[in-house]
């Protein structure tokens, strides 16, 4: 019972500080359950889960702070729906799932390691990508976080950044819707097949939705966005 209330202490952190920037946590979540040893299914299901309420807390923040605009996601999320929910339908070996997992935090880190956004503040820049290019991305972010069980917007936001399709707030707020229709599509695909196991949720559910209000509040109200 140590570790469960260790690890809803972690869950909280990574909720509040993934939700200041519109994330859902996933890959927060995943990191943390992967050095306790759960198994695959507890740990996808668990943080897809998690993504749902935290990334819808997120969106909710943002857009009532006047930071989305559906034009910028909408052929992300045509590409990516069908992809996520092939993706979370696939049952993929323990050792495929762990490979795939930790290539996708190491490549998550390094692109968000990489964006500068101090030139891209507060003005708007709303210059939506070419089509083929974001049906592209969005069908192969959709796959990948179906199989992982993230929502996408560790790898969403950082291309947003770097191409300036969007602001930092602009993207929070984009990244955050992406994330929570990703993360149904890729929980009905699991739920489709039966690869599904959600014994672990009730002990994060509060945790999660304190630290992603907490955190979507003041990433949508009070952060610049070079804080962001």
């Amino acid at each position: 019972m140590n570790e469960i209330f260790f690890i809803a202490i972690l869950v909280f952190a990574v909720a509040a500080l993934y939700s200041s920037v519109g994330h859902g946590g996933a890959s927060g979540y995943l990191a943390i359950l992967t050095f306790f040893a759960f198994s695959p299914i507890q740990m996808a299901t668990s943080a897809l889960f998690l993504n749902l309420l935290v990334a819808g807390i997120a969106w909710i923040a943002f857009t009532r702070a006047r930071h989305f605009h559906l034009p910028l996601i909408i052929p992300f999320i045509m590409a990516s729906i069908p992809f996520s929910f092939m993706g979370g339908a696939l049952k993929v070996p323990p050792h495929v799932y762990g490979w795939l997992l930790a290539g996708s935090l190491i490549v998550a880190a390094f692109r968000l390691a990489m964006v500068n956004d101090s030139k891209n503040d507060e003005k708007p820049v709303i210059k939506p990508p070419n089509l083929p290019i974001a049906l592209c991305i969005g069908s192969g972010i959709g796959l990948l976080s179906g199989i992982v069980g993230v929502g996408g917007g560790i790898f969403l936001s950082p291309i947003f950044l770097l191409m300036n399709w969007a602001t930092a707030k602009q993207t929070a707020a984009v990244s955050a819707f992406f994330i929570w229709v990703n993360s149904f599509s890729g929980l009905a695909g699991r739920g489709f097949v039966g690869n599904f196991d959600a014994a672990l949720l009730p002990y994060f559910l509060l945790p999660a939705f304190l630290g992603g209000w907490i955190g979507a509040r003041f990433g949508a109200n009070t952060f610049s966005s070079l804080t962001l």
